[in-house]
């Protein structure tokens, strides 16, 4: 298999004609995660801040564990780099690719990694709950964060993606908002942590009620009215409410259940 490789040219002169693969096995800076195979961390080159994922292969080991366990593996750095290419094609705000290749035929031995650019200046919307407990926002704010939340995910999933990790915690926006509590038309959302992301030409609805619901769950902090609730299922479905609460019902009715799961899981584990 012929290593595919990608280097945006600032990295090309960072790597001067050396490996990447082993460059980014073995580049400095701030770790994040390294175990199962997998090196996240923080390094800077020129001055310029990048994140790097780097998959050594995870072995057949943890790949037949996964399996068992019906969870699929993650092998490679490609989910992430593809994801990341699907949502910017779609007009869903991301991190910015620097870099990424793949090289190995064996599964458990593939080597790949991605590298993007330091969102900067960020913070993420799990602060929301909390912060909003002690300082309610306008309800403009609240209802453009309800509309900017649901196009993302329409958008996300319309492209046949869906992310397996939905939650606020992996949607970044300007760290401004702890000053100013406010959400504006110019506000950007950045959708993170991309690796477990699965793509096909539709996403099956098992799929879809994963991450509508573990969205819904992670924004348990918040006050949501039962008028919030429906804002976001018409602007996530661009459907009426009427044909939403007939036709569509069972869906989410299903969605429902499943973020009650989470959230009797999430109080046990805390009592």
């Amino acid at each position: 298999m012929k290593p595919e490789v990608y280097l945006r040219e600032e990295l090309k002169a960072v790597l001067a004609g050396r490996s990447p693969f082993d460059f980014f096995k073995m580049v400095e800076g701030d770790i994040y995660r390294d175990k199962e195979g997998r090196r996240t961390l923080r390094f800077i080159a020129e001055g310029k801040r990048y994140f790097v994922k780097y998959h050594q292969g995870v072995g057949w080991r943890e790949i037949w564990k996964n399996l068992l366990q019906a969870r699929l593996p993650i092998i490679s750095a490609r989910n992430e780099w593809q994801a990341i290419q699907t949502l910017h094609r779609v007009g869903v705000d991301t991190m910015t690719l620097a870099g990424y290749g793949e090289t190995g035929l064996n599964p458990a031995q593939r080597r790949s990694f991605v590298v993007t650019d330091e969102l900067t200046h960020t913070m993420s919307l799990e602060y929301l709950g909390e912060q909003w407990q002690h300082n309610a926002p306008s309800l403009k704010s609240k209802r453009l964060l309800i509309d900017k939340l649901a196009d993302m995910t329409r958008r996300m999933h319309h492209a046949g993606l869906n992310h397996r990790d939905y939650y606020l915690c992996h949607v970044l926006l300007t760290e401004t908002f702890a000053q100013t509590n406010t959400i504006s038309e110019q506000t950007q959302l950045f959708l993170i942590d991309l690796h477990r992301a699965q793509q096909r030409k539709r996403v099956p609805a098992r799929w879809l009620i994963k991450d509508l619901a573990s969205l819904y769950f992670s924004a348990h902090a918040v006050s949501l009215t039962k008028r919030d609730k429906l804002r976001f299922i018409r602007a996530y479905s661009g459907l009426s409410l009427r044909f939403c609460l007939t036709h569509d019902r069972r869906f989410w009715h299903k969605v429902q259940k499943r973020r009650d799961a989470l959230m009797a899981k999430w109080q046990r584990q805390h009592d």
